[in-house]
């Protein structure tokens, strides 16, 4: 087989909707309308959901007990994610071609948009170019988190990810750098931003405030803080409701496993992680993903999210806790990663922090606050300086976002600061023998290997150890 780029053809030929016959002998496709590009983009599988989830893997939001490590469902290939193995690689690639999958339909959009400008209303096509461009760049940020070095302005020029602009399966753009793939996220979240409405009658569409949200996210781990909170106060303008989790908004009743239900008030973009084995926070007697009692015990026992983030495992579980504060209303490992409302008040606290407005970022981390703990039990967090006001900051951030895949892209950052500097450790038995896993902050394993499959069939370079 002629080798051509590997990357997108198994997304090409990938089994296509219903409502998009793409042909399979060319690039050409019959998405001819701008209704047909809207079917595509509200197709909720491809876009809203199969986000990468190594990342949630190799963080420490979670641990798995001896019994799931060891047992015959969690593979080789999960063993060594979680174990942060030097050489762990996974051999198939579902997690690297359904983000490629995701931004080869973004283009085929884009295309479409291209050739039906003049002829159908500008509105409308201006619209689905912004969804375009903001999944288009979502997509490509979640994969950053896994297969490229944290940004770092100093080393930008490390290898990046395959950009693709266009849908042409011959077209091959190789690896670029750090700084590339940034600058193509930045640049089609600004564009998006131009061009998305502010509301959608579809809560899974991308709308303006998804953007702003969405740039937040990116500058703040580009370590980028005044563009972060410049992006974070442009979205809330747009929008800032927060769930009281004293009202009917959550579920505090100890019974239940999902609290939270889905679009709820404070979701700005919908999507979650693909279906994994070792995320899932299942029921009191089975489940895999435990949070460790030390994270638990960081809540007060008046701050309701202990209640509704966490609940008490039994049987032989007993002792340990699992999370329930998935703002998709499941117990499976398909956990929230998408952009809410909370993170962006976190966003922007930790940014005025960081400015030396110490009043402003512990305004924003009142107002959050204030929403979480029982009616009449907080008080008003205050802080002597800008370095006290960034950590009360970053713990809550810690707090607010546990299972909500970004702690791994918190601990790449972090960790270049010497004061939030994490080196993270794990422990299991296999086979009665007690072992031990270590990853120390800054460590290249930070960088996960790209799927062996993705190396073997294209002429792109592995990261390396």
């Amino acid at each position: 087989m002629k080798r051509i780029n590997y990357i997108i053809l198994l997304a090409f030929l990938s089994s296509c909707q219903k409502y998009v016959d793409i042909q399979k002998t060319s690039t050409q496709s019959l998405i001819e309308t701008a209704n047909d590009c809207q079917l595509v983009i509200d197709n909720y599988k491809l876009f809203n959901a199969d986000y990468p989830y190594d990342g949630a893997y190799s963080s420490d939001d979670y641990y798995v007990s001896a019994e799931t490590y060891n047992d015959e469902g969690t593979s080789i290939e999960d063993r060594s994610i979680y174990g942060w193995e030097p050489n762990a690689i996974r051999q198939g690639s579902d997690q690297w071609l359904n983000a490629y999958r995701k931004i080869y339909h973004t283009n085929l959009v884009l295309e479409t948009v291209a050739k039906l400008k003049g002829k159908e209303e500008a509105g409308t096509l201006d619209n689905l170019q912004g969804e375009a461009l903001f999944l288009r760049a979502y997509a490509l940020w979640n994969l950053a988190q896994l297969y490229i070095e944290a940004y770092d302005a100093s080393t930008t020029s490390a290898p990046g990810l395959p950009i693709h602009l266009k849908s042409d399966i011959n077209d091959v753009p190789g690896r670029g750098s750090v700084k590339d793939t940034y600058s193509r996220i930045v640049t089609d979240l600004k564009d998006a931003a131009t061009l998305l409405k502010e509301t959608s009658s579809v809560p899974s569409r991308p709308v303006k405030a998804a953007a702003y949200a969405m740039l937040a996210r990116v500058y703040l781990s580009m370590e980028d803080y005044v563009a972060a909170g410049d992006a974070a106060n442009s979205a809330l303008k747009l929008t800032n409701t927060l769930m009281d989790y004293n009202t009917g908004d959550v579920s505090k009743s100890p019974f239940t496993n999902t609290p939270f239900k889905r679009y709820n008030k404070e979701v700005i973009f919908q999507s979650i992680l693909a279906a994994n084995t070792l995320l899932s926070s299942g029921n009191p007697v089975f489940n895999a993903a435990k949070i460790s009692n030390d994270l638990v015990d960081a809540y007060d026992d008046k701050d309701l999210r202990k209640q509704v983030y966490f609940k008490p495992n039994e049987e032989q579980n007993e002792g340990t806790f699992r999370f329930t504060g998935n703002y998709e209303p499941t117990s499976s490992s398909t956990l929230f990663n998408g952009l809410a409302v909370d993170e962006l008040y976190l966003v922007r606290a930790e940014c005025y922090a960081r400015a030396g407005n110490v009043s402003a970022a512990m305004d924003d981390l009142n107002t959050l606050l204030r929403t979480r703990w029982e009616t009449g039990a907080y008080t008003d967090m205050s802080a002597a300086d800008a370095e006290e006001a960034l950590v009360k900051v970053l713990i809550e951030r810690r707090k607010e976002l546990v299972m909500r895949a970004q702690r791994w892209t918190d601990l790449r950052r972090l960790n270049k600061d010497p004061r939030f500097r994490t080196d993270l450790q794990r422990s299991v038995e296999v086979e009665g023998v007690p072992k031990t896993f270590n990853l120390p902050a800054g460590d290249s394993r930070y960088t996960l290997l790209i799927p062996q499959e993705v190396i073997a069939n294209s002429a792109i370079p592995q990261n390396q150890r």
